[in-house]
This record gives structure tokens, sequence and C-alpha cells, in this order.
């Protein structure tokens, strides 16, 4: 008997599925090696944006955007929570009840909860605006493993920065999507903070740390285009949600 799925999905709803698989891979895996599962989570950051270069180029599905979003739940909502919760286990131990303890249990969940939020209103409301309201999930996830890769695993500045995304993820904020080369350049990376996360002294994941964080505060009021670049912006998708 042949799955429903074939002939209904396309060459990019493959990638959003993969994506949604690396986000497995990475909870799993954040109990044995943090840094790994930080990894990751942004090689699903990569796949999240590879899916939407793809389904410009050969064409998306109806269920391509429901698929988008569900997968982002996995890899940026999920995956990076965990991550967040074990590097605090790992830290404080967490067997007696304690504010530290709650925190580390609460925090995360929150997050998660926002994160579904998040990009239940982006599906709803902002899919091909060309801009959405709220921190993107991807970057939440980004931000948050990337700081893990280039040796910040100082389970309070985690907790906080979680804490604070988990309310970012929910505001009004508008982000504007990323013109396709900064896009590229962005992947590019990610790719070496993922291939080669110590080389020179852990370069590249501060690179893409830094790279971010000049977005997260910076993107809001300083990167809208022009009206007459809109069309060109689209011809590469950039990983928003």
């Amino acid at each position: 008997m042949q799955p429903r799925f074939v002939g209904r999905l396309g060459v990019a709803d493959a990638v959003t599925v993969t994506n949604a698989a690396l986000g497995f891979l990475a909870v799993v895996v954040a109990t044995i090696e943090p840094e790994l599962s930080a990894r990751l989570i942004l090689l699903a950051a990569v796949a999240d944006g590879l899916d939407g270069v793809i389904a410009k180029k050969l064409g998306s599905t109806p269920a391509g955007e429901y698929l988008d979003s569900l997968a982002d739940v996995a890899s940026f909502g999920v995956a990076p929570a965990v991550l967040v919760f074990v590097v605090a286990r790992g830290h404080w131990g967490l067997t007696d009840p304690s504010a530290r303890t709650i925190a580390a249990f609460c925090v995360p969940a929150i997050f998660v909860a926002m994160a579904v939020v998040r990009l239940g209103l982006y599906t709803a409301y902002d899919v091909g605006n060309g801009h959405t309201e709220g921190v993107p999930s991807t970057l939440s996830a980004t931000i948050l493993a990337a700081t893990v890769v280039a040796g910040v695993g100082n389970a309070a500045v985690l907790l906080v920065t979680t804490g604070a995304f988990a309310y970012l993820m929910v505001t009004r904020v508008t982000y504007p999507d990323l013109y396709p080369r900064d896009a590229l350049a962005m992947g590019g990376v990610q790719a070496l903070a993922i291939l080669a996360p110590t080389a020179f002294g852990r370069a590249f994941p501060k690179l893409l740390l830094g790279a971010a964080l000049a977005y997260l505060l910076l993107g809001p009021r300083f990167y809208w285009r022009d009206a007459d670049c809109d069309l060109d912006a689209h011809e590469v998708e950039a990983p928003r949600t």
C-alpha cells in the first residue's frame, strides 16, 4: 500500500521533515553531549532555510507551510528548551526543591509553550508578508545553540536568555525578512560553526552568535528594505519562523 504522502509532498517538504528529525536527535543527544545537541539545532536551522530556497526554485505544496511550523516546534521549541534544561541540571544537580530547580523546569516549558503560540500565529497571519511579528523562533534557537557552542555554558545565563525569548517571541515587535545574500551568508557561518566549532578559538560560533544578536537588536529598526526591493528579497526564503 502506497503511503499517503507520495505525490502530495515535494523535495522542500522532505527537507522540512528532515528538520523535524534533527530536532528529535538534538533532544536525545542533549542528554549525552549538549554541545553536539546545539550543533544539531544549528543544522536544523540550515535545513529550515534550505527548504525555503528549494520551495522557491522547485515549487511548494499546500502542506508546506504547516509542515514547516510543525517541524520548527521540534527543532526550535522543544530541542533548545531541553538543551537548556540539561545544561542547568548538569551545573546545579536539581536534586532538591529550590528556586533553581523550579526555574530549570518551568522556564524551558514556558519557552516551548510560547514557541508553539508564536509559530501558530506566524502560520495564520505572517506567511508571505515579508515580515513577522515577534522574535523568530529560529533566531531564538540559533542564539541559544550558538551560545552553547561558543563555550558560554553558564546555566543562569542560558535560563535568563530562554525566559527573555519566551516573552520576545510573542511580542508585536516586527522583524523583516533577511535579504537573500544575508540569509546565504548566515547559512555559511552556521555551517562553519557546525563543522569546525573549536577552530580559531571557537571563532565561527562566536561570529554566528554576534551576527544573530545584531539582527535581534538592530533588525526591527535598521534592516527594513525599500518597497522596490521586496520582490528581489523573496528570491531566497530566509529562515524566520
